[in-house]
């Protein structure tokens, strides 16, 4: 009855990763260096909380990437930009185009700097937002994901404060189980553990653990995982930060 469920869901199930157009078509022409463009969009990142910023981070962060194709920093940047937008963004189709977009600056990052955890770290997000915008591409997205994290993971686990982790660990704890999908609560915790051990003090580690100790029925101790990360969400260290307040909402709901 599974496998039949399985493949009456694949009947609908739509490719994750097509052929990604050139970096040329999709980020306008450098106007200066690959440092001195990933300088600029840094500057405008932490600006983000400004709408305009945003989209000025996004595309300096491109343009850094056709300056100096093999800086794994920029396509991140990108990603990273195009994720927070998204985020924010009401249009439907707007955000289809965003996350589509995220795909194919993974994939670039990852045909011009082979190997690199940054490159599969945010390939595997992106697809991630993609699988989100459209649910059709989400059965083939999520092997890809879990190899990608994995590789992530081994390579540098501290990408992202222990994002190929915290990452994985929600991809186990959200997705469908075997057959469908990849999903295994009980296997989830240990990489939120592994992500929590390289930053605790980064909410999103503490919401990570929280949902899976509670999958894995643990709810006391999920309960204080949730109130840490309230903690730090509203704390000082995490005043000026945008996606502070996100966090500090996430966190109230779980607690509610």
């Amino acid at each position: 009855m599974r496998r039949a469920a399985a493949l009456i869901a694949c009947a609908a199930c739509a490719h994750s990763l097509r052929t990604p157009p050139a970096i040329e078509s999709i980020a306008p022409p450098p106007q200066g260096t690959g440092a001195q463009l990933l300088a600029g969009a840094t500057a405008a990142w932490a600006r983000r909380a400004d709408p305009a910023q945003a989209a000025a981070a996004e595309d300096l962060y491109l343009q850094a990437a056709r300056a100096d194709p093999r800086n794994p920093e920029s396509y991140a940047g990108a990603i990273r930009a195009k994720a927070f937008r998204l985020g924010r963004e009401k249009d439907p189709s707007e955000r289809a185009r965003l996350a589509q977009s995220a795909v194919s600056v993974g994939q670039l990052c990852e045909e011009n700097v082979p190997a690199s955890p940054l490159c599969d770290y945010w390939l595997a997000a992106a697809l991630g937002l993609q699988a989100r915008e459209r649910t059709a591409t989400a059965h083939d997205a999520l092997p890809h994901m879990v190899d990608l994290l994995r590789r992530a993971a081994r390579g540098d686990p501290a990408v992202d404060r222990g994002g190929p982790q915290r990452l994985l660990a929600i991809v186990l704890l959200r997705a469908p189980g075997w057959p469908l999908g990849p999903g295994d609560a009980e296997a989830a915790l240990p990489e939120a553990q592994s992500a929590l051990r390289i930053a605790p003090d980064h909410p999103p580690n503490q919401l990570a653990l929280g949902e899976a100790l509670q999958k894995n029925g643990r709810a006391a101790e999920a309960r204080a995982a949730y109130s840490e990360a309230l903690r730090l969400a509203t704390g000082p260290a995490l005043r000026d930060d945008p996606d502070a307040a996100g966090w500090a909402d996430d966190a109230r709901a779980a607690l509610r």
